[in-house]
């Protein structure tokens, strides 16, 4: 979290439309934090985007001349997302997919790392550590549950170093009270 990720598929999404070639970006439905039909990055830089349900939905809503499909937070996807971008990649389209690689305990966080394994081209974007400063490839929950999947932003996550992260219990944030 926190490194861009959002941010740098809005940003290839608009250079497609500059370039005038049809883009389509979706997101995971559940995912609503900023926005229901925007994928909306920490920055708040933002891009119309498709609320799907899963990949089917997604493959569903491709539009025939569609030439570039954007996917924003892949980690909540089902693991049928590398099906579906497998056969898209296929058709002739190129296809960009914004995740986490890793959960909040350090472990693959598919369908990410399988689709890293199968793309052309990799961009690893990385935070910078709250605690330190060092460029950050974890994520440390702040708040106390055993869920998988918690939404949230700088209020249940903080961006932290290997020598910061600590993926045993959640660290409650120092709110100088």
């Amino acid at each position: 979290m926190f490194s861009g990720k959002s941010e740098e598929l809005i940003r290839r999404a608009v250079r497609v439309r500059i370039a005038r070639r049809p883009v389509q970006v979706f997101k995971p439905a559940l995912d609503d934090r900023y926005s229901e039909d925007e994928v909306v990055s920490h920055s708040a830089l933002s891009i119309d985007a498709i609320p799907v349900d899963g990949s089917a939905q997604l493959l569903a809503a491709v539009e025939d001349d569609t030439q570039v499909v954007g996917v924003d937070e892949a980690q909540f996807f089902d693991l049928g997302l590398v099906d579906v971008v497998e056969a898209l990649a296929d058709s002739g389209r190129q296809v960009i997919v914004a995740g986490l690689d890793l959960d909040y305990l350090g472990r693959p966080f598919e369908p990410v790392p399988t689709l890293v394994g199968r793309a052309e081209y990799v961009t690893k974007a990385l935070a910078v550590c709250v605690r330190c400063g060092e460029p950050a490839n974890f994520t440390q929950r702040t708040i106390a549950t055993d869920d998988l999947v918690v939404l949230g932003a700088t209020d249940s996550y903080e961006a932290r170093c290997r020598r910061c992260w600590d993926p045993g219990e959640p660290e409650q944030p120092d709110l100088g009270l």
